[in-house]
């Protein structure tokens, strides 16, 4: 009889999914507010996004973006091309930070919470990439 290794990682514990739920909300939380402020932004926002290099005729496009990730991410059926995007997105970030200088540790660990949370949530991921002992 063949030993079903996948087996073992298709259905989380309980303590794993609520933890992937909580990773998975807090980037959701903090994606949604980023592109409210985009949408609402005043004149501090503006002057944060000349330091970038960003174009404020950008910022309503970059909101709409960020939204669509999200939906995406939330989707079960989606979620894992929802957190392909959000690290795009977020890479991008990085990038716009550390080209002037700036910390970037806040995208980054966005963009690890993302995978985190659904690795933990999701057993599809699992199944692709499980974790091994030595």
């Amino acid at each position: 009889m063949q030993h079903d290794a996948l087996a073992t990682t298709s259905t989380p514990g309980k303590a794993a999914l609520w933890t992937g739920r909580v990773f998975s909300g807090l980037l959701v939380a903090m994606l949604i507010m980023s592109a409210v402020m985009k949408f609402t932004g005043g004149p501090e926002f503006a002057a944060g996004l000349a330091l970038l290099g960003i174009p404020v005729d950008l910022v309503a496009t970059l909101a709409v973006i960020e939204l669509s990730c999200v939906a995406l991410y939330l989707l079960p059926q989606t979620a894992v091309l929802g957190a392909v995007l959000i690290t795009g997105y977020l890479g991008g970030a990085v990038f716009a930070h550390v080209r002037i200088g700036d910390p970037f540790v806040g995208p980054l660990v966005f963009g690890v919470l993302a995978w985190a949370g659904l690795y933990l949530r999701d057993p599809r991921l699992r199944r692709l990439l499980p974790l091994r002992s030595v």
